[in-house]
């Protein structure tokens, strides 16, 4: 019995832009599909349209996946480093009688396909030098096209849409070599995925028109097919293709958006593939559970307030030192102030309550505002309102009371629950100034969790400012 090859899968953008969410969704799937198999998983740089790649979008497409944890296994591939093995390749097709040179003009082509639609015929283009005499060639520039079949099917068995047939008559002599001797795309692809070991070819179902074409040249060349499995595209919460009307769609937008990745691979998981109901789960149950079985053949609709859901699952499950490490990684990429060593361990100390309901980074940041503020503590204009000439005084009468509780969550709930008997309050009376004094804000955490975070000291000294402070 043979030994089953490796997995070997890749991910090809194009580094024309911004890495789209659709491109990052697609290396997702190979990288669960390789990871959960023990096989690799490459990176290859389709960089072959010089006017439109740039170094900025190579760049771009690097940390997109370093943010979203897809590690992939050697150097990234360019596809340009690799022309000359790609010429080489479509020489040898033309040795086999494969393919065959077309002297055919741009501007005979185009004047063809202009008369066949005028006419009403196909504008398939058929080049009158396919069967040609080679002595008949003209000393002229020459296209390398393949020598597709006429009559017959091609048929390709896909994991994802299943058996898929293709009229010959349907396909054209695609070109491998332009008149430049540059190579083409559909050349390129199959020589760099045969070369790189690529077992299985992961891709979206908008290039299941190609596949046909490129299995020509696997044929020719006596290679095998590797496994096809074309996964349905994202489409917006209308129905129609993702785009910036939607939403952000390139994946350092989500980044600079303060979802968390582990969130971010959850949701992107789950657009287009499903293991039963689970709609939350982790990396190490996605990479057991995933497969090909789980795939659907139809288009997935993006829907932010999924996203939002399980990302802040994720956000409360996490470990807080990874959190931490996150949010310090969110701050840098936006631009904004990462607080010293100091505030970090107060983040840190606080991260269980924090991290409870909050969605996002920026939620989560929002409610460490008490951690992150410096004194005096300034109330917005909401809570400034809590913090009447009463309000003030009761916080005053409040002090000594916390100066003699024992400064555990226990002590505080029964050193403020004991006043406010003693005063006849209700403890929404005590709680809303309390949480105004400490964090200028009427969204925080518990008043008990804001004090055991900042301290016995810091609480007293920001109390002390607001009474101290006569109210306007």
């Amino acid at each position: 019995m043979a030994e089953a090859k490796q997995v070997v899968t890749r991910i090809a953008p194009s580094p024309t832009g911004f890495m789209h969410i659709g491109t990052a969704r697609t290396a997702l799937f190979n990288w669960l599909y390789a990871r959960g198999r023990g096989g690799k998983f490459l990176l290859r740089i389709e960089d072959t349209d010089r006017q439109r790649s740039t170094p900025e979008a190579t760049q771009a497409i690097l940390r997109g996946m370093a943010w979203l944890g897809l590690d992939h296994d050697g150097a990234a591939v360019s596809q340009f480093g690799r022309v000359e093995r790609h010429a080489e390749v479509a020489q040898e097709l033309l040795s086999r009688g494969a393919a065959y040179k077309c002297f055919s003009t741009q501007e005979e082509i185009a004047a063809f396909r202009e008369a066949a639609r005028t006419e009403g015929r196909s504008t398939l283009f058929r080049s009158p030098w396919r069967d040609a005499d080679p002595a008949t060639h003209p000393d002229a520039p020459y296209a390398l096209r393949i020598r597709a079949p006429r009559e017959g099917e091609t048929v390709i068995d896909d994991q994802v849409q299943g058996t898929v047939t293709f009229r010959n008559a349907d396909l054209d002599d695609m070109i491998l070599l332009r008149s430049d001797g540059t190579p083409t795309y559909m050349l390129a692809v199959v020589v760099d995925d045969v070369d790189m070991g690529v077992t299985h070819v992961i891709r979206g179902d908008d290039h299941l028109a190609n596949t046909p074409r490129q299995s020509l040249i696997y044929a020719a060349m006596g290679w095998d097919l590797p496994v096809y499995a074309h996964i349905p595209l994202i489409l917006g919460p209308d129905g129609k293709k993702l785009s910036k009307r939607h939403g952000a769609t390139g994946v350092e937008e989500y980044q600079k958006m303060g979802y968390p990745a582990a969130g971010m691979r959850n949701y992107l998981a789950r657009l287009g593939w499903s293991h039963g109901d689970d709609e939350f789960f982790t990396d190490a149950q996605a990479l057991d559970w995933f497969g090909f079985d789980g795939i659907n053949k139809a288009a997935a609709r993006f829907d932010f307030k999924k996203l939002e859901n399980l990302c802040g699952q994720h956000i409360a499950g996490a470990e807080d030192s990874d959190l931490l490490r996150e949010i310090l990684a969110f701050l840098k990429v936006t631009g904004a102030e990462i607080p010293t060593s100091e505030v970090q361990e107060l983040l840190l100390c606080g991260m269980y309550c924090l991290k409870e309901r909050a969605k996002t980074f920026p939620e989560l940041i929002e409610k460490a505002e008490f951690i992150l503020s410096d004194r005096p503590i300034e109330p917005d204009e909401k809570a400034a309102r809590s913090l009447d000439a009463e309000a003030r005084a009761i916080l005053g009468e409040l002090t000594p009371h916390l100066q003699n509780a024992s400064w555990s969550r226990n002590g505080l709930e029964d050193a403020v629950a004991r006043f406010a008997q003693d005063r006849d309050l209700k403890l929404g009376k005590i709680a809303q100034p309390l949480r105004a004094a400490l964090a200028g804000r009427t969204a925080t955490p518990s008043v008990f969790d804001m004090m055991l975070v900042i301290g016995q000291d810091e609480t007293l000294d920001r109390i002390r400012d607001i009474v101290g402070h006569p109210a306007t």
